[in-house]
């Protein structure tokens, strides 16, 4: 069929190009004017495409200065005559005056509502006593209705001079009769004040659950700290956020992903989260493309139910992976390691599954047509993990499943994988298993890892050049709210493994380089959700999402990195974020 089209096109373009003629319109331009036009054109840029020319040098196969855009996509990218021959009377034209353009960051991990519920919770990011603490809890207290919950979220007792964690009795002290529970930063933990233990009908008798820890003091009374899966009983007595304040609490957390350059998030959120994207998807108020996870935990059916409500070919909402958890993390010292903790020689973490379980479930899952990313941070919860994987590949192999490329890549993942033995490291690539990881992470991690790990499990941690120089697919992302949403923050930590202040320094053989660090923020990322065919590059037919920043981070010193401005950010070809817009 192609074999006979082409030649009645050519015919038509003849024909045509000679009518032009007759008119008096130059032939040279005939051609133009069968060419769609650009609905944009953004021109005299410094444009980081992220595309190599095998056949040119790095430098002039990833820079251009001129990107035309149709509808969503991208027409053409080049320098300015080329890309203007697309301009028609009715494109818009946009002076980008030399500023830095690269493709949009793609958050391969974050929480985005819960990112957005904790700017109206407590929010104690940062507080660094527990006087500072309890005071933010007080102002809370005082201001909401009688007897209504206080929840927040964001302590880390770490950055305490005395790195004790807080108790039930530190909270009524200043709860009054209001329950209340407060999640450690990296939500492994949790700690609850003696009404909300009530509610939750947690007491001396109570039992440990599997998977989780209820602390407790000499006496054997719960002393409000919950690990884990203990936490269950606190945060379902605790009421859901109304369907308002779940959409105001959205819309909060989208506006910092595009004010930071964020125009794509691999999210972990609820299914009530995600009929609000839907909501604002409808009223075109969705302003980052979201693959929104499943839980791995759920039956096939619920899966199958949500996935088919949902399909890939929205590619502004769609489910993504399932997201199941093999332990905890290493601040709470929850994280499944294969030996004891350095520094607390009888714990070793909380695995969250026994293994047989979690390999038939896993395999069921992948024959079932499912990509799986689990959340392991501990060496013994990266070996459940790939163990799991590895039986899953091969049945999905001898059943012939395809993945969801229509090959044999089922593009499965490690979400964190901190701390990894050399021969696990090896596994990820016999398997292809993406290590979705967040480099900004050892910024915080860094004051205490060394102590939790000791040397030897430390110089394999947070191991992100040994990963690449075994040829795995590295993913970046923040883990937004635990960690500040800024990929440049991240950046940073990539290229240095050094602390915000230039003090302290962390196994610096696994610094990547600025090329590295951003492929894994872009393609790497788009790669992990299936879509480097859609997202990640600055060529024709891809998305047009992209953001203009204040510097080329490929030339600023990373302390300068940190300081980055976005100017504006653009998702399909609309504005999003306009730094401009927001001074006047």
């Amino acid at each position: 069929m192609m074999m006979r089209i082409a030649p009645m096109l050519l015919l038509l373009l003849t024909a045509a190009c000679a009518v032009q003629a007759q008119n008096g319109v130059p032939m040279q331009n005939a051609e133009n004017a069968q060419k769609p036009k650009a609905d944009l054109i953004f021109t005299h840029g410094n444009i980081y495409t992220g595309v190599v020319d095998p056949a040119a040098s790095l430098e002039a196969g990833k820079r251009a200065e001129s990107l035309a855009i149709r509808g969503d996509r991208i027409l053409a990218v080049g320098m300015p005559d080329d890309v203007m021959k697309w301009k028609g009377p009715d494109t818009k034209v946009v002076d980008l005056g030399g500023r830095f353009v690269m493709p949009g960051f793609n958050d391969a991990h974050m929480h985005l509502a819960s990112a957005g519920l904790e700017k109206m919770n407590v929010n104690l990011v940062g507080v660094k006593t527990l006087d500072e603490f309890r005071e933010r809890l007080r102002a809370k207290c005082e201001a909401a209705e009688p007897l209504e919950w206080v929840v927040g979220e964001g302590w880390d007792e770490t950055l305490w001079p005395v790195k004790v964690l807080p108790t039930r009795w530190d909270l009524d002290e200043v709860s009054g009769k209001h329950p209340v529970y407060l999640e450690r930063v990296d939500g492994h933990i949790g700690v609850a004040n003696t009404r909300a233990l009530q509610l939750a009908s947690i007491t001396v008798a109570s039992r440990d659950p599997e998977g989780g820890k209820i602390d407790r003091d000499e006496a054997g009374t719960p002393n409000g700290i919950l690990r884990e899966k203990a936490q269950e009983a606190v945060q379902t007595v605790i009421p859901k956020p109304t369907h308002e304040k779940r959409r105001q609490a959205i819309e909060l957390a989208l506006a910092d992903l595009a004010s930071h350059g964020i125009t794509s998030a691999q999210d972990n959120s609820s299914w009530d989260d995600l009929q609000i994207y839907e909501e604002l998807e409808h009223d075109g108020k969705l302003t980052a493309r979201i693959s929104e996870w499943l839980p791995f935990d759920d039956s096939i059916e619920t899966l199958n139910n949500k996935r088919d409500s949902h399909p890939a070919s929205d590619n502004m909402l769609h489910t993504g992976m399932l997201k199941g958890f093999m332990d905890g993390s290493l601040g709470s010292k929850t994280a499944a390691l294969l030996e004891p903790y350095s520094d607390d020689p009888k714990n070793s973490g909380l695995p969250q599954y026994e293994a047989a379980k979690l390999n038939a479930m896993t395999r069921e899952r992948v024959l079932a047509g499912y990509q799986i990313g689990f959340h392991a941070i501990g060496d013994k919860g990266v070996q459940l993990a790939v163990d799991a994987f590895a039986e899953a590949e091969k049945a999905a192999k001898e059943a012939k499943v395809r993945a969801a490329d229509g090959g044999t890549d089922y593009r499965l993942r490690i979400e964190h994988a901190q701390v990894t033995a050399p021969q696990q490291i090896l596994r990820f690539k016999e398997l292809k298993v993406i290590a979705s990881m967040q480099p900004s992470h050892l910024l915080t991690d860094m004051n205490w890892a060394e102590s939790r790990l000791g040397a030897k499990r430390a110089e394999h941690s947070y191991a992100w050049a040994e990963f690449l120089r075994h040829g795995v697919v590295l993913a970046f992302g923040t883990d937004y709210p635990v960690e500040p949403v800024t990929p440049f923050r991240g950046i940073y930590s990539a290229l240095t493994r050094t602390s915000e202040d230039g003090k302290k320094s962390y196994y610096p053989a696994e610094k990547l380089n600025i090329e590295q660090a951003i492929a894994a923020y872009t393609t790497g990322a788009a790669y992990a959700e299936f879509a480097e065919k859609e997202k990640g590059k600055l060529e024709p037919g891809m998305l047009a999402d992209f953001v203009v920043l204040d510097q080329d981070i490929t030339a600023a010193p990373p302390p300068k990195i940190l300081a980055t401005k976005v100017l504006r950010t653009v998702v399909g070809g609309k504005t999003v974020y306009d730094i401009e817009s927001l001074r006047h």
